[in-house]
């Protein structure tokens, strides 16, 4: 069984793919086009357990490109990830590897993945929060 986590920024994303001892199979930095990543991934699309995807403020068509295309998809809850204490060498990579480890061990704090349908609502009920607060 293969796990993946994805760093995503704003115009690439580093995709990590892992097996069961955590070993690398696959390791790339990828601009944001959903092809591309689909294509990357689809090698490993039938033992793929599920694929995380940091829940930042541009997951929406990333997730819901992959989903479309048959992954099981995971939010990963960024601010209930406590990455570990005195990591020297922390980056992108790091921390996609992270995710795939975190949702192999079943340990993965999970974000909602609200329906496109109501996004633009809760979308403009943060902002309306956010303005309220200042």
């Amino acid at each position: 069984m293969l796990f993946c986590g994805i760093d995503l920024h704003s115009n690439n994303c580093l995709v990590v793919v892992s097996d069961d001892a955590d070993k690398v199979v696959y390791s790339k930095r990828l601009p944001n086009d959903l092809a591309t990543i689909c294509a990357a991934l689809s090698p490993y699309q039938q033992e793929l357990f599920g694929v995380v995807v940091e829940s930042t403020y541009n997951w929406y068509w990333l997730v819901d490109g992959l989903v479309a295309a048959g992954y099981s998809l995971h939010l990963a809850n960024t601010t209930a990830i406590k990455q570990y204490d005195g990591l020297k060498h922390r980056g992108d990579e790091s921390d996609a590897r992270h995710l795939a480890h975190i949702l192999r061990l079943g340990l993965l704090p999970e974000g909602y993945i609200m329906p496109q349908p109501v996004r633009a609502v809760r979308d403009l009920a943060r902002k309306r929060m956010q303005l309220v607060q200042r």
